[in-house]
């Protein structure tokens, strides 16, 4: 992750390093991520991997093929 904005709700987005954004939020009990809610927390998280499910969902489609 490359950082963090908020969508025109107020949830937070992370940037991914391909250039697309995922949203990360935490609503208890399906999305348990805390650490969101606070700027610690999600500086905390900056360079961690958070695999992009655009990009791997290109990736199969081109597999098979």
């Amino acid at each position: 992750m490359r950082g963090f904005h908020q969508d025109e709700h107020g949830d937070w987005v992370a940037e991914l390093a391909c250039g697309h954004g995922q949203h990360v939020r935490h609503r208890p009990p399906w999305e348990l991520r805390p650490w969101v809610a606070t700027e610690t927390g999600r500086s905390a998280h900056l360079g961690h991997i958070l695999y992009c499910v655009r990009c791997l969902e290109a990736e199969e489609t081109a597999a098979s093929k």
